[in-house]
């Protein structure tokens, strides 16, 4: 027995019913995926591009406003204790969340790196808007201990992106309206992100007194992963007031060659 012409046009229509709903599903399952890989490709690539160029020019226009305006009393010059003096590094308060008080500026990272600093290390009100944010429990440029920021290397304009290109002695400036705190690059070290003793005073170094000045700058390692925490170590040089002028510390550097923890 065979089917009736009107139940053979019914079964006709039906199949072309799912082939349809099939199809719409299947073009925009297809338009989703594209949208979510230009979505992938602006915050990975193309915006970090944007708000990098962004974070620059919020630093230039910073450094020009201060340039502008008079020049702060300079500290006192102080004897060292060998032989040398040295203008004691005045110490600042420490700023409020998302406040921003300074600029880093890394001569490694081309003549153009000029990054807000603000205090605390949140997401939503620092790191993702400000740039570089300072950890809660920091001590202030050119104060004896450890002046401790974090930053991103991927996403938000990725403001420590190039830390693992820093070679020994480069410049770490930190710029202020009362002028330039020069510290200088020592080591690179890869730890857990449960290690927040090199945050201490002396890092990793609980019960030590050095009296010395330094600078930790920490990121997320590897590339486009939590898993590790990579951190940059370096000395204070040295501070030199706003009327003098900006520091040889901030002169051009060569770019350095890829190095493998990019990798990583």
């Amino acid at each position: 027995m065979t089917a009736s012409a009107p139940l053979r046009r019914d079964r006709r229509r039906k199949r072309r019913s799912r082939a349809t709903f099939a199809s719409v599903l299947g073009e925009l399952l297809l338009t989703a995926g594209v949208l979510v890989l230009l979505f992938v490709v602006w915050q990975m690539w193309v915006g970090d591009i944007i708000i990098d160029a962004q974070q620059n020019a919020k630093g230039a226009d910073v450094v020009k406003e201060w340039a502008d305006e008079p020049a702060p009393t300079p500290p006192p010059v102080v004897d060292k204790g060998d032989g040398t003096t040295w203008y004691e590094p005045p110490v600042l308060p420490h700023p409020a969340d998302g406040q921003t008080f300074a600029l880093m500026r890394i001569p490694r990272f081309g003549d153009d790196y000029v990054k807000n600093i603000a205090g605390g290390t949140s997401r939503e009100r620092t790191l993702d808007h400000v740039g570089i944010g300072v950890y809660t429990e920091s001590k202030m440029p050119g104060e004896v201990g450890n002046f401790s920021v974090a930053g991103h290397r991927t996403t938000w304009g990725k403001p420590l992106n190039k830390i693992d290109k820093l070679r020994l002695n480069d410049a770490i400036v930190v710029e202020t309206p009362e002028g330039w705190y020069t510290y200088r690059f020592r080591t690179l070290e890869y730890v857990k992100p449960s290690a927040v003793d090199v945050l201490l005073d002396v890092p990793q170094m609980p019960k030590a007194q050095t009296g010395e000045r330094y600078i930790t700058l920490t990121a997320c390692s590897p590339l486009y992963s939590l898993a590790e925490r990579i951190v940059a170590y370096g000395v204070f040089e040295s501070f030199q007031p706003r009327i003098e002028g900006p520091p040889a510390s901030l002169a051009h550097v060569d770019v350095a060659p890829p190095s493998a923890e990019g990798a990583r």
